[in-house]
């Protein structure tokens, strides 16, 4: 300070005036340091905030950067629309303004590098000294750099953190397309070595740790890997398989299902099968579910590439059917059934297939019918004509009746009927097993009996008649006994001869031909009635029971014959 006293021309209050301004300016320059040092926006303006006292007689009013207005160094919420509007009216020096209390107050600009950031509001009950307002200047501009340097600090650090998160995802990233690599690496080589629907569940479960089920679209277990397989598979119902569908169809993707997440391995149109990680404790992560849904498009490749050489060789297979139930000769058909690894040598015999009530396509047919030979484990060949499904299998190898459960069974328990005719033992006669199985179909359908196994062999006297090549004289027989009935149900469309013939199949009980019939028994009882009445007959008779039942079955006969 010795400086200043050695001025000649400034008196001891100039003097001491001097020396204030420079003890408030060594403040800022600290205070400046201060605010520097400082990356927080609420610190800076807090330093500001509580500097002005010693600055001068007036106050730090606010802040008013952005939007928002500052007071203490926190922030109080928007500015106000009176403020709002004087300051955005001042010139880019700032100028005065107007505060409530306050018989003085100015707006000075917070400026950084790249322009106007704020203002500093300050107030006092009267006008300051022109150095005071100098020094709240000053003020304003070192505030508005360090509150501009504490913005780039933010946005330094939200960089820094954007680019580690960033780098952080492409780190998952990466690790997910290495798995998915190794996943798709695995697979294909499962794919390519043919291991099928067995292997690729061993993969998945070696790329999960999880047990992994494959299904057909039916719900039935074709493929299992893992330990703890079920003895008993759990099979969902037609109505819970059928919502799970549409549920996987709708996400197009794999969906978690109780305990375990399945997905589709359906190459559209059509699903092949479904393929399951079993996982209860909900442990499957993002790779795991990766790994289950590559598992399932390699699946679907699979079991298209086997359904096609299925449907090759089955439609081969029926080929052959049709022209051995048509007529084709010994050593042909022996040479085509060869090829496809099928011996013809031994004797065989034809079944029909028919199905009743709301049928399903044929070829939904011919694959449950496929299905119920390989559960039995039944040798043969398949095809269809005229809507019906034909089978030639070896002599004696079936059990019809199961056989024909079996079929139901994989139609949904439908209604099903079966006929076979007779074995043969060259290829060539095959034709006469099918006319056998027809006819025996044709009486089932006459009888009016209910869904079931006929085979030709069994029907006795029917099979005789059936026989013979001239019927004038079976025609005539069953003209004598059953005439006046066949005329009256023609004339009055009654069904008196079929309650007949019911009647004396079961052995004339009252109870089992009503049931039978689906009549009751009071209805049954006014059709006896009415029978004794047209036919003068006795039923009760023994010979007229004979004679009647033999003709209630010739016409059953001729019935199927002239069908």
């Amino acid at each position: 300070m010795a400086e200043f006293a050695s001025l000649p021309h400034l008196d001891g209050d100039q003097v001491g005036s001097l020396r204030g301004q420079l003890t408030n300016l060594r403040a800022l320059l600290v205070l400046s340091i201060l605010m520097t040092e400082s990356a927080e926006e609420e610190q800076i303006l807090r330093l500001a905030t509580s500097s002005a006292s010693s600055l001068g007689g007036w106050r730090v009013a606010g802040f008013a950067i952005g939007a928002t207005w500052w007071t203490a160094g926190r922030a109080d919420g928007a500015i106000g629309a009176d403020l709002a509007g004087q300051l955005g009216g001042l010139p880019e020096a700032g100028g005065p303004v107007t505060m409530p209390g306050s018989g003085w107050a100015r707006a000075y600009p917070l400026r950084s590098i790249g322009g106007r950031i704020g203002h500093l509001v300050v107030c006092a009950p009267h006008e300051p000294p022109p150095e005071e307002q100098f020094l709240a200047q000053v003020l304003a501009q070192q505030t508005g750099v360090a509150v501009s340097n504490a913005h780039l600090h933010r946005r330094e650090r939200e960089t820094a953190q954007q680019l580690a998160r960033t780098n952080s995802a492409l780190e998952e990233t990466v690790d997910t397309l290495r798995h998915g690599m190794q996943i798709h690496e695995r697979l294909t080589r499962v794919a390519a070595a043919g291991e099928g629907a067995s292997g690729i569940a061993e993969a998945l479960h070696d790329l999960t740790g999880l047990q992994v089920a494959v299904e057909d679209r039916y719900g039935n277990l074709t493929a299992w890997a893992g330990p703890d397989r079920p003895d008993r598979y759990p099979k969902q119902s037609a109505y819970e398989r059928e919502q799970l569908m549409r549920r996987l169809m709708a996400a197009g993707r794999s969906v978690r299902d109780d305990g375990r997440i399945v997905a589709l391995a359906s190459p559209r149109p059509g699903v092949l099968g479904l393929i399951a990680l079993v996982d209860p404790g909900r442990r499957a992560g993002t790779t795991d579910v990766m790994a289950l849904e590559h598992g399932a498009t390699v699946l679907a490749v699979e079991l298209a590439r086997l359904r096609g050489l299925a449907d090759a060789e089955l439609r081969v297979r029926r080929e052959l059917v049709h022209d051995l139930l048509t007529g084709t000769d010994d050593e042909s058909a022996s040479l085509r059934a060869e090829a496809l690894g099928y011996d013809l040598g031994l004797p065989h015999q034809v079944a029909v297939v028919e199905v009743g009530g709301t049928a399903p396509a044929t070829e939904d047919v011919l694959h449950a019918v496929r299905r119920a030979l390989r559960k039995q484990q039944l040798p043969g060949l398949l095809g269809t004509m005229s809507g019906a499904v034909m089978i030639v299998v070896p002599a004696g190898e079936a059990e019809w009746e199961a056989l024909r459960q079996a079929i139901a069974a994989e139609l949904g328990g439908g209604r099903c009927r079966l006929a076979v005719g007779d074995a043969y033992a060259r290829p060539s006669q095959l034709t006469r097993s099918l006319r056998e199985a027809r006819l025996a179909m044709r009486l089932q359908k006459a009888s009016g009996a209910a869904e079931r196994t006929s085979v030709f062999a069994d029907l006795d006297v029917l099979r005789m008649l059936a026989s013979v090549d001239d019927l004038s004289d079976v025609e005539e027989f069953v003209g004598r006994w059953l005439g006046p009935l066949a005329s009256y149900d023609e004339r009055k469309g009654t069904d008196l001869v079929q309650t007949l013939s019911q009647y004396l199949q079961h052995g004339g009980g009252y109870e089992a031909t009503s049931r039978a019939l689906s009549v009751h028994r009071s209805t049954l009882k006014y059709r006896l009635q009415r029978i004794r009445e047209l036919t003068g007959l006795d039923l009760s008779d023994p010979e007229t029971h004979f004679n009647l039942e033999l003709a209630t079955r010739a016409w059953l006969t001729l019935q199927a014959l002239r069908g």
